[in-house]
């Protein structure tokens, strides 16, 4: 249980440090005016359509003018073709020159994003940067946010699979996993409540310190991921009492009557729906059935790795050895959960890479592929408990043979009828009697269940250590834009060509990730360097001077006196160089580019460098 914190541990420092600014889920698909475009007169709005339904914030909108003052713009609102438009107008006309719009807008799977793109009107003209003071994306947020949903996802399993273990399994003392109950639940409602609170400076890329304004308090209660965010703890009060009952009746030994398990059966699919409504399932294609599908898919897991949790904790708490048919219920509601997981963990991964290409192309192909190996190595650990279930229940029935009642008056020494077995146990004829004797190889009963009860145990501390890592790799996969959305939007893409400057920008970062030989520099160059749509190269020298591959790297920009950014560059491995086509930096004056270079599975590093880009 020690090294299971430490595991945890482990993996909440991770979601902190690799918290870079939200891989947003909604992509901009086209603008009107388009990026870059020159116009006659000036237009009356300025529309964005987005890959995906998107949320409007206060501030979504602020278009600058040539000389970098605010111009006055109506309250954003949805356009006529639908939810996934953002819209202002004008109130009057433009003047002449290049306007930038810089927007920030949260996708339909809760996700905030940000952008910018220029127009013209009569002829471009160039802008210079204006210092202003605001907020820009804040990391510690995005870091606290992210934390919070890992937790949310942990105390979801411990509480919906211990309560179906004590349900279904019906392990002998369930008292002993009151106390894991009871911390998942609170857990569970810390994280929900610390989600809510955190919801609007997540949104608005603002510290953690703005989280009690009671003005973003109750615009978080209107949105969508709020309102799912207080149906979970609504939900969550409900399965308290729930669970009073459920206990209470394993207590005094009577099993549950069936309407008690239906109502845990739907609370349990009610708490899930929280999640899939306000994440990946929500948006995008086949958005039913993605959601029936994420929602059987967090159901198996908690079955699965709860049970798995609860089964630990009682195997370790017993002071005999455990009942073989608490085992063998558990192994067949382990392996049902497994097949749903499989089943649906193909549709979502389907569903949200699009192509083969997205599998090695883009972040989340590569994070899933991670996936995939670490729930690899969770089956592995999984057949391996099945087999020692399979050595325990023989072993156990030797040692606790069952008690069978005399008939009544009957004397002391006559045989008693052989009992029926239980649809859990096999066939009198198939079970060992202890007449048999110790098994052939000379050991005792007790000590062969005694081995075999504790081998399962380290089995299952393996599943369970494994699961907490799946579930954290989950966890950083739902912040990722998915490879589909990714795709549709560099095919759409609005970004317009440079425009024949010749100059270029050329820019030396050094880096370290603090092992040996994991340092060295990365020279990018920003072609032309200067307002406007840049191509973008990339090349990551070693610690002796010589060209290095890496398996990833990733670059943004922003421009925090005017609260523009980050705008990622999208840059992709071209074999020995990594590059982007195009990257629109709308505004000239000092950019902070943001570097990420990965030089192995677990060590990266990000740096920073201030850039001036010309006007």
């Amino acid at each position: 249980m020690r090294a299971l914190a430490l595991l945890g541990t482990l993996l909440a420092a991770l979601l902190l440090a690799s918290a870079a600014p939200a891989s947003a889920h909604a992509a901009l698909r086209a603008s009107d005016p388009a990026d870059g475009a020159v116009l006659k007169s000036s237009p009356r709005a300025v529309t964005l359509t987005f890959t995906e339904a998107v949320g409007l914030l206060d501030d979504s909108f602020r278009v600058y003018d040539p000389t970098n003052h605010r111009v006055d713009t109506s309250e954003a609102e949805h356009g006529p073709a639908g939810s996934d438009t953002a819209r202002i107008t004008f109130p009057k006309k433009l003047g002449t020159g290049t306007f930038t719009v810089a927007w920030r807008i949260v996708s339909a799977d809760s996700h905030p994003v940000s952008g910018a793109l220029t127009f013209s009107v009569g002829k471009p003209s160039a802008t210079t940067a204006s210092v202003s003071t605001g907020p820009v994306e804040n990391p510690v947020t995005g870091s606290l946010y992210n934390i919070g949903r890992y937790v949310a996802y942990l105390a979801m399993a411990l509480l919906t699979g211990t309560v179906a273990f004590i349900a279904v399994c019906r392990p002998p003392g369930p008292a002993a996993l009151r106390t894991p109950i009871r911390t998942a639940w609170w857990a569970l409602l810390a994280a929900t409540l610390f989600l809510f609170v955190l919801r609007a400076p997540y949104e608005e890329g603002t510290s953690p310190a703005t989280a009690f304004d009671l003005s973003a308090l109750a615009k978080s209660a209107t949105g969508r991921p709020g309102l799912a965010l207080l149906a979970r703890v609504a939900l969550l009060a409900l399965t308290a009492a729930l669970h009073h009952l459920l206990l209470r009746k394993r207590v005094s030994r009577d099993r549950p009557s069936r309407p008690l398990l239906a109502t845990a059966a739907a609370l349990a699919v009610a708490l899930a729906l929280t999640w899939a409504a306000a994440e990946h399932a929500s948006a995008g294609i086949q958005v039913p059935l993605a959601m029936t599908s994420s929602v059987l898919h967090l159901l198996s897991m908690a079955l699965w790795l709860g049970g798995l949790t609860a089964l630990l904790i009682t195997l370790q708490r017993s002071a005999t050895p455990l009942p073989a048919a608490v085992v063998t219920r558990f192994s067949r509601v382990a392996f049902a959960s497994v097949t749903v997981l499989v089943v649906t963990g193909v549709y979502q991964s389907w569903r949200g890479l699009g192509s083969w290409q997205a599998l090695t192309d883009t972040s989340y192909g590569r994070l899933l592929l991670v996936k995939l190996a670490a729930v690899t190595l969770l089956l592995a650990a999984a057949l391996q408990s099945r087999r020692w279930t399979a050595k325990l229940a023989p072993a156990a029935t030797v040692t606790a043979p069952a008690r069978v009642p005399l008939p009544v008056g009957a004397p002391a020494d006559l045989p008693a009828a052989p009992a029926a077995p239980t649809a859990d146990e096999p066939p009198a004829s198939d079970k060992p009697s202890p007449s048999d004797g110790p098994p052939a190889s000379g050991e005792p009963p007790a000590a062969s269940a005694g081995r075999h009860q504790a081998a399962l145990r380290r089995s299952v501390l393996a599943e369970v250590a494994v699961g907490v890592a799946v579930l954290g790799i989950t966890t950083i996969l739902t912040g990722t834009l998915p490879g589909r959305a990714a795709a549709e939007a560099a095919e759409s893409g609005t970004a317009s060509a440079a425009a024949g400057i010749p100059a270029a920008s050329v820019a030396l970062v050094p880096f370290d990730v603090g092992t040996p030989n994991g340092h060295g520099k990365v020279q990018i160059t920003l072609d032309p360097g200067r307002v406007g749509a840049n191509s973008v190269q990339a090349v990551v020298f070693g610690p002796d001077g010589g060209i290095s591959t890496v398996p990833e790297l990733r670059l943004s920009f922003t421009l925090a006196a005017q609260k523009i950014g980050p705008l990622p560059a999208n840059v992709t491995d071209r074999g020995g160089y990594w590059a982007a086509d195009s990257v629109n930096l709308p505004i000239a004056g000092e950019w902070t580019m943001t570097v990420t270079v990965r030089v192995s599975d677990l060590d990266q590093v990000t740096v920073t460098k201030k850039l001036r880009i010309a006007a």
